[in-house]
């Protein structure tokens, strides 16, 4: 996608670029140009206002035969940097002319001290490798990673990796090759995710296992709304991720999310509590207590989920006599509940049911009083006291 710019010139004797030089650049006409340079080589070194070189506008425009002419006679020009921060090879990629960028490449690792300049980074922070993972063009994203591993250390402006672009654009070979180099950052940006938030937001199972097995240390890693990666799984329904995580590391399923819940009491809020449950490492959390004192049962039953409730008052370990903050026991979030609605429509769901498929066959719609859902909450509790 060549950039459409214009360009304001001035006089090469006052360090600007020739107008007659600019409009060479511009149509890719490499005779007049090899025609001024043979009259004063150093009109090549003309810039523009924004501090582009004639190498800068060809790229710019595209004109891969023209870059070929005018580093012959000026080697210099692919390293220098405009006012943007950019180099000949980030003006190329920027502008999606990829054939151009890889010959420059080429040029960088040919030439004894022009490796660095691949290196270059723009006023945004963004290098060659940025550039060409945000723009789509995965191909010569590997070129350049295979050119120059040091620029997947690079982070922008704001601390976006090379990795986390390519996670948020499903880049997987692009991924994979980053991954390999234990160096490779993996920040995503101003609001302190990583590549495993990114992973995690799109549902990519592949992505979540690559990173939890290569770089399980960033599960742990809070955003600046303290989200961990594991918490983003939970708050987006993702029951496959969560899975994926959990068996590679159990433990995360004790951290505590940025709202004061543990991972059971988050899991009875969204409904997916009976997957937690048939995880034996986790079977502390059937009587963890958040911040409030409330249990995965209190929230349960605060959800109108009869389902969790059932799941939870079934579980060998779980004590329905528990208190909260205020001194209730979860049977009492009836009271608050039946406030608003005199009865309530749930999926019903035996109490008496030990696992997913026994509850899955006893499920049928019901419709649920307050003496009901009381008399189902104390004969649980009769049964824990007894």
């Amino acid at each position: 996608m060549a950039a459409s710019t214009t360009t304001t010139t001035t006089t090469s004797s006052s360090g600007g670029m020739d107008k007659r030089l600019m409009k060479a650049a511009t149509s890719g006409t490499s005779t007049s140009m090899y025609a001024m340079a043979a009259l004063d080589r150093s009109i090549l070194l003309g810039t523009t206002p924004q501090g582009n070189t004639c190498l800068h506008i060809f790229c710019i425009y595209g004109h891969e035969g023209f870059c070929k002419d005018v580093l012959e006679l000026e080697e210099s020009l692919i390293k220098a940097v405009n006012l943007d921060g950019e180099t000949p090879l980030i003006t190329a990629v920027r502008n999606g002319h990829v054939s151009v960028a890889s010959f420059l490449l080429a040029q960088h690792c040919s030439v004894l001290g022009l490796r660095q300049a691949i290196r270059q980074q723009d006023v945004y922070g963004f290098n060659a490798l940025h550039h060409a993972i945000r723009n789509g063009h995965k191909d010569h994203a590997l070129e350049l990673i295979a050119a120059e591993p040091a620029l997947s250390q690079a982070v922008g402006k704001h601390n976006e990796s090379p990795m986390y672009f390519a996670v948020m654009r499903n880049f997987t070979q692009v991924f994979e090759k980053l991954m390999q180099n234990p160096l490779s950052a993996s920040s995503g940006g101003q609001h302190g995710r990583n590549c495993l938030h990114a992973a995690v937001k799109n549902g990519d199972q592949e992505f979540v296992k690559i990173i939890m097995k290569e770089r399980p240390e960033l599960a742990r890693e809070a955003d600046t709304s303290k989200s961990t990666p594991i918490a983003n799984a939970v708050q987006y329904d993702m029951v496959d991720i969560l899975q994926v995580m959990l068996e590679h590391d159990s433990t995360l399923g004790y951290l505590i999310g940025n709202n004061g819940l543990p991972l059971l009491n988050i899991a009875a809020y969204r409904e997916f509590v009976e997957f937690v449950l048939r995880t034996p490492i986790l079977r502390k959390l059937v009587n963890m207590q958040d911040k409030n004192g409330r249990t995965a049962l209190h929230l349960a039953v605060a959800r109108c989920n009869p389902r969790a409730v059932a799941a939870l008052l079934s579980h060998v370990d779980i004590d329905a006599t528990l208190l909260d903050n205020k001194g209730d026991i979860a049977a009492w979030e009836l009271y608050s509940v039946m406030k608003n609605a005199k009865t309530i429509n749930w999926a019903f769901a035996s109490s008496s049911a030990s696992n997913s498929k026994e509850l899955d066959e006893l499920n049928y719609k019901h419709e649920w009083s307050e003496e009901d859902l009381n008399l189902l909450l104390k004969e649980q509790m009769d049964k824990a006291q007894g």
